[in-house]
């Protein structure tokens, strides 16, 4: 059985695969349906709370790979410019109230539910802890990242590709790094080679 949690979870979708030399890695097939969509099920598994997705602006295919899924797709306009467009726009669009989020990336196949679910459990917002994070089984941090509430200002001046590096070195100190299975928190697919080779390997 699936120990949820409550707080949101924004996935970050909206990247433009320029190294996938005109593929999509976002809708390459897994396990029959598009990465984003797996991704997507993932996290509304996952969580009780709300799932944004943050998107390119419309039209995009990658909406309807989210079709019939209860998620909020959320288009960032200025997506081209980096990865902190879409933290900076997703942080912005949590209710008010919200005591933390999960950042989950679209790219990372390998991570599972119950993944998402042993990050979160470490979570304890009566200690000083201001991020908890996924990391490999051998300690290098990876994803998921969860971001208490204290540091959602932060994000608001966020400009560029640093993929919120500045609002994790604010925190120096107060992480928490939570093992996960093998090499999971940092599997991302970037390349057709990538993909190939994770194909393979699952042979």
């Amino acid at each position: 059985m699936i120990d949820r949690f409550t707080f949101p979870i924004i996935l970050l979708a909206a990247g433009q695969s320029r190294r996938m030399r005109g593929r999509d890695k976002l809708l390459e097939d897994v396990d029959g349906v598009p990465l984003i969509r797996a991704q997507a099920q993932k996290a509304r598994v996952a969580t009780s709370g709300s799932v944004i997705v943050a998107l390119p602006p419309r039209p995009h295919p990658r909406y309807e790979a989210l079709d019939g899924l209860d998620v909020t797709c959320l288009p960032v306009p200025d997506a081209d410019t980096g990865m902190n467009a879409s933290l900076r726009r997703s942080v912005a669009a949590l209710p008010k109230d919200t005591p933390c989020v999960m950042v989950l990336l679209g790219d990372l196949p390998d991570l599972e539910v119950s993944d998402l679910c042993k990050v979160a459990r470490a979570v304890d917002l009566t200690s000083d802890t201001q991020i908890w994070r996924g990391a490999t089984a051998q300690g290098a941090p990876g994803h998921p990242i969860v971001f208490r509430n204290t540091l959602f200002d932060a994000f608001a001046t966020l400009k560029g590709d640093s993929g919120g590096r500045e609002v994790v070195a604010r925190a120096q100190g107060h992480v928490a790094l939570i093992p996960l299975p093998d090499n999971r928190a940092r599997g991302d697919l970037d390349t057709p080679e990538d993909w190939a080779a994770w194909r393979k390997a699952r042979d």
